[in-house]
């Protein structure tokens, strides 16, 4: 929702890109990043939740394990309950195009260059 102060937005860059290194090792300047807020009015959040629910959708090359994807819900949660983010009020989506479906490093797809770090964590 709108309405977060420029300090939290650059904090919640931090722990989510913490994360990511964390769990699926991503080089630390690994960082395409945005944050979109919405008007209350133009987002319905699940019962009971406040209104600092906060939906996290991870675009990703494929290939991390479900143990690295676990790794990485939970140091999402963990990371953000450092901004006084509630547990409840965090939900992750992990969407994995194929690397054929990416186009990198000057239009090249992204099956066809050395990435610089393993996506087999």
């Amino acid at each position: 929702m709108k309405g977060r102060s420029l300090a939290e937005r650059r904090r919640l860059f931090q722990a989510v890109h913490g994360a990511l290194m964390e769990a699926f090792r991503i080089p630390d300047d690994d960082r395409t990043q945005r944050i979109v807020e919405h008007d209350p009015e133009n987002f319905e959040i699940p019962p009971g939740s406040s209104d600092r629910y906060t939906l996290i959708e991870i675009t990703a090359f494929p290939g991390r394990s479900t143990e690295a994807k676990q790794n990485l819900y939970r140091a999402l949660v963990q990371r953000l309950g450092e901004i006084a983010i509630d547990p409840m009020d965090v939900s992750v989506v992990i969407i994995e195009p194929t690397l054929e479906s990416w186009g990198v490093r000057g239009g090249h797809s992204a099956a066809d260059v050395d990435l610089g770090f393993s996506l087999d964590v």
